[in-house]
């Protein structure tokens, strides 16, 4: 009966992270704007994540103050984060979109001493040579004219906004319910990118209306809702290392729907910058061991 158990939570994290790995081929298939994508994207995850709330009767109360400002900070880096993401999908292909946002894990390892006052491990060069590496294969040429150079920078900067994001929201975590942070960033990111409603050819919407609800439904709210819930029975750690397979669905998908087959320098990138991801997870994952087994002893 446990085994049972156990195997249907791995199934339940598994399908988490393919409905998020979606974002890949979705965001290379709609072909508006990546702002009006967004927008409509997080317009209506916010109308789902509420109700969804609303049916779990999740205390929708954050403090004014400090808390208040930092989920309204971190709506904005999470709305940088996505449109700069669909950016780096647009000008390239599901590849390169989905493995230059998987350098975040390197970012944060540097950011999260500088902002949480954190210990910073020596080890975390190397796993930033590591991903510079695998960033370097991603790039066929270092040039403002090469819309792949281009792609891989929208992807960084993305990875750069998500990790910050992640640190600032880490300490929120622990205090207010997951989805009820996701909406309250949902509504920020609504907020600031509704103005383009007024600019918005809603004939040009209407075709890939079917598409921008599969996004905001199964992608964000659902993929990400049976992630946070598998917090219960997984660590943050051991979902991270399972998490770490999105890009490879997501180029599966893009080899299976949109016929994208990366090139070679792609998979040795790819290669590269998801060791680095797996090599400091695990390494997480042995720490919090050691950790709780002193806390025993």
């Amino acid at each position: 009966m446990r085994n049972n158990q156990y195997f249907k939570h791995i199934l339940e994290i598994n399908l988490a992270v393919l409905f998020i790995s979606t974002s890949g081929v979705l965001g290379r298939y709609i072909t508006l704007p990546p702002e009006q994508t967004i927008m409509f994207r997080a317009m209506l995850a916010m109308v789902f994540v509420f109700l969804f709330c609303r049916y779990k009767k999740y205390n929708l109360g954050i403090e004014k103050g400090k808390d208040l400002k930092i989920v309204i900070l971190c709506g904005v880096f999470f709305g940088i984060h996505w449109v700069t993401y669909f950016y780096a999908l647009q000008l390239s292909s599901v590849a390169i979109g989905m493995l230059s946002i998987y350098t975040y894990p390197a970012i944060t390892s540097f950011l999260e001493p500088l902002i949480l006052k954190t210990r910073f491990r020596k080890s975390h060069v190397g796993l930033a040579v590591l991903v510079l590496a695998g960033v370097y294969f991603l790039v066929p040429e270092v040039s403002f004219k090469n819309q792949h150079f281009i792609a891989v920078l929208f992807g960084v900067t993305s990875a750069f906004f998500y990790a910050l994001r992640n640190i600032l929201m880490k300490p929120k975590v622990e205090k207010y319910n997951g989805s009820v942070l996701m909406l309250y960033q949902l509504v920020i990111i609504s907020i600031l990118l509704s103005p383009l409603l007024f600019k918005t050819n809603f004939v040009d919407v209407k075709p890939q209306l079917w598409a921008i609800c599969f996004l905001a439904l199964l992608t964000t709210t659902v993929g990400h809702t049976l992630l946070l819930m598998s917090f219960r029975h997984f660590s943050a750690t051991t979902a991270s290392i399972m998490s770490s397979v999105q890009p490879i669905y997501g180029i599966l998908m893009g080899m299976l729907f949109l016929g994208e087959f990366p090139a070679w320098h792609t998979i040795i990138g790819g290669a590269l910058i998801l060791s680095a991801v797996f090599i400091e997870s695990i390494r997480t994952v042995k720490d919090n061991k050691n950790s709780d087994e002193k806390t025993k002893v």
